[in-house]
């Protein structure tokens, strides 16, 4: 049975006379290019724009060569109006535009509004119903502006070259887009748009990735994205078209800031001391295909990888004149998981013939300071050609002091266009090289300038799994079953009048028998003899467990390999005598390795469940994978594999590895169980035990809400 998840998303109000006006009016242009008005009269016209362009000042006649007019009433019709003047000005300026110039898209870049007071909101709010009132389209307020190739509606610099090919980058922040577009333009990346969304109440990021999916044409529009997000205010809205885009060719990446673990809220159980809105937007970049960064030299890195073809596997051959480089990227691609393979062989052999003397062909490929152009394009044509087994090829190509650049650079871009297989040029700085970098660069390539930068960001784009499929799969769960669990405890809950509880034991196994989970044999008494009784069915060793208290370990509440009738009794005594202890719990003692998988409801995101090694190492090492509840198989074995830990999964030191398919099963039917009951707000089970052959659930418990 298939279920397909439903996505009801409003159109946002993003329309031509934001993107392609035919006039511009800037409510507060001036001849001074060093504040705000005056800079973005001056990027507009240093733009092209080919429309009318009005200004309105009232004690300038002329404005950088513009007439001027002194009040907004004079003006003629406009569609677009970019807004500078203090906020308090704006709502009855939008008003009037609105009602009497036809205008229907506004840039405010103006502050002092619901990002500083409440009266500033009250001014936002009032612009807001103007708009939607009109049908108007509105950016901001407090931002940059809008840039794209129709117009500059942007204060600030540097404006980088614009291109059809070039990134889509929206912020919700417009200082930090200024950062990262400097970080951009260094690398000669180019861009075809860059929003600036401010504080984004009517247009937010989500709403210009719905515009870009729904009016998406392949043929035409960039296939890039750069995102930097503040907040994630429609986690589903984000989540459906950025997969959606991607699904359509197009690659995405982002950094989320703001989503440290120190922000996230106490709560009771493991998971709740792991499980942050950090957690929540690592669960929802895996499940879109979204590369996540951390900074924005990663950002613009992993952008300008995207512009080069596709990778196709890991296999990297270095190509270096200087040994240092060569080395550290080696490392750094091997600490990502990428591979520098030994290259050797009849054509390895031949190819050194034709380099000088002490050249290496190993790889990395060091022909030498002394190396040659012609001997660069001559490594690239047997890394393309001979070397089957390489996937792609790094370029470190520097200034020893001894060779023409112009003449390197030149043959580098003739092999970056004729070679199918991605080359990543690694050249020096514009200080080093200007004006060979510069060349270089104008004929619209990209330059990673540092090495190491470039290894962490293709290992995050390798290890960024495909977009997960919009169904669900219910693999055979008993949705009804559970339905009446929930109900039934939901109704104990009301009962005894709290809000939230932890369910019992033998409910926790109800649950989980729902989703086909595989638990140890177990149960939970006051009764010694019955606890006796079932060890000797079961077999011993066993182990005790105090029912009662959340953390068992923490009050002695465990013990292990227990053989005789006589020592359960001892712990079973013991145990019955610990604070809020209700029973005691005897399992058939296992060995395994130990598992953990946890979920945390979060609000808007929905289950975010986490996998990863268990008993004391998850909060110890807190090496855990986060994912977003439905589910699919890809999902979790990328949870898997992305977890440190992941060697001892699959089995080091002579040690046979976990059964990994049992484990992503689990994990598959648990986020499933998850999507169709949001009463369970925490879940563990820590832990599980693992083998070659299975994977059992040990210990569980389950936090449910009413």
């Amino acid at each position: 049975m298939v279920f397909r998840s439903v996505c009801t998303i409003f159109a946002p109000m993003i329309n031509q006379q934001l993107l392609n006006p035919g006039s511009i009016v800037v409510i507060g242009g001036s001849n001074n290019v060093h504040k705000p008005g005056g800079a973005i009269v001056r990027n507009i016209k240093n733009g092209g724009f080919g429309g009318d362009l009005h200004i309105v000042n009232p004690k300038e006649d002329e404005v950088q060569g513009i007439r001027a007019f002194h009040d907004v009433k004079d003006i003629p019709q406009t569609e677009l109006a970019v807004l500078v003047v203090a906020a308090k000005f704006c709502p009855d300026y939008v008003d009037y535009l609105c009602a009497e110039k036809g205008v229907r898209a506004f840039v405010i870049i103006s502050a002092g509004f619901g990002e500083e007071t409440k009266e500033g909101a009250v001014l936002e709010q009032r612009i807001l119903d103007t708009c939607k009132k009109y049908g108007a389209a509105l950016i901001g307020p407090n931002c940059i502006g809008l840039l794209n190739r129709n117009h500059h509606s942007v204060f600030t610099q540097p404006i980088p070259n614009l291109s059809p090919q070039g990134v889509d980058f929206v912020s919700g922040s417009g200082a930090t887009a200024v950062f990262i577009l400097e970080s951009a333009v260094i690398k000669g990346l180019q861009f075809n748009s860059v929003w600036s969304i401010g504080n984004g109440k009517q247009i937010g990021i989500e709403d210009v990735l719905q515009y870009m999916d729904d009016h998406f044409n392949a043929e035409t529009d960039s296939k890039v994205k750069l995102l930097y997000i503040e907040n994630i205010s429609n986690p589903d809205k984000l989540l459906f078209h950025a997969g959606n885009l991607i699904r359509k060719g197009c690659r995405i990446a982002a950094i989320k800031a703001g989503s440290s673990e120190s922000g996230s809220r106490a709560a009771s159980s493991h998971t709740g001391a792991i499980a942050s809105s950090d957690s929540a937007v690592e669960a929802l970049f895996r499940k879109a295909g979204i590369v996540r960064c951390y900074s924005r030299e990663e950002l613009t890195t992993v952008g300008c990888i995207f512009t080069l073809p596709e990778l196709k596997g890991k296999n990297f051959a270095i190509v270096t004149h200087a040994g240092g480089p060569g080395v550290m990227l080696t490392d750094a691609l091997s600490k990502g998981g990428l591979i520098v393979p030994k290259i050797e062989g009849p054509a390895a052999e031949e190819l050194k013939t034709k380099l000088f003397p002490g050249s290496s062909v190993a790889n990395p490929i060091d022909f030498l300071a002394t190396g040659t152009a012609e001997q660069l394009g001559m490594i690239i044509d047997y890394c393309e050609n001979q070397f089957d087994h390489i996937d792609a090829i790094a370029v470190i190509y520097g200034t020893p002091g001894l060779t023409q650049l112009y003449e390197a650079y030149d043959v580098l871009d003739k092999k970056i266009r004729e070679c199918k297989k991605p080359i990543f040029p690694v050249l020096p700085s514009l200080h080093t090289a200007g004006p060979e970098v510069e060349e270089f660069l104008k004929k619209g390539h990209v330059n990673f300038s540092d090495e190491v930068t470039l290894a962490t960001a293709l290992s995050q784009v390798m290890n960024t799994p495909p977009p997960a499929p919009l169904e669900v799969q219910l693999y055979g769960l008993d949705i009804t079953g559970l339905h009446k669990i929930i109900y039934r405890e939901t109704n104990r809950l009301k009962f005894e009048g709290l809000e939230r509880g932890y369910v019992a034991p033998d409910v926790v196994r109800e649950i989980l028998s729902c989703a086909g989970i595989p638990l140890v044999p177990e149960l939970c008494s006051t009764s010694k003899e019955e606890l006796i009784a079932f060890a000797e069915k079961v077999g011993y060793p066993v182990v005790a467990k105090v029912v009662g208290p959340v953390h068992k370990s923490d009050v002695g509440g465990v013990a292990l390999n227990i053989r005789t009738a006589e020592h359960l009794a001892l712990e079973f005594d013991r145990m019955m005598k610990i604070q809020d202890a209700t029973g005691v719990m005897v399992q058939k003692m296992l060995k395994g390795t130990e598992l953990f998988i946890g979920a945390k409801y979060e609000e808007r995101f929905g289950h975010v469940v986490l996998c990863g090694l268990g008993g004391i190492f998850v909060e110890v090492l807190k090496d855990v994978s986060s994912g977003l509840a439905p589910l699919s198989y890809a999902e979790a074995y990328s949870m898997i594999h992305s977890l440190r830990g992941y060697k001892i999964l699959k089995g080091t030191r002579g040690q046979k590895g976990i059964n990994e398919q049992k484990y992503a099963e689990i994990i598959v039917r648990l986020s499933t169980l998850l999507r169709f009951a949001t009463e369970i707000k925490e879940m563990d089970l820590n832990p599980l035990l693992a083998d070659e052959n299975d994977v059992v659930a040990v210990d569980a418990r389950i936090l449910i809400e009413r």
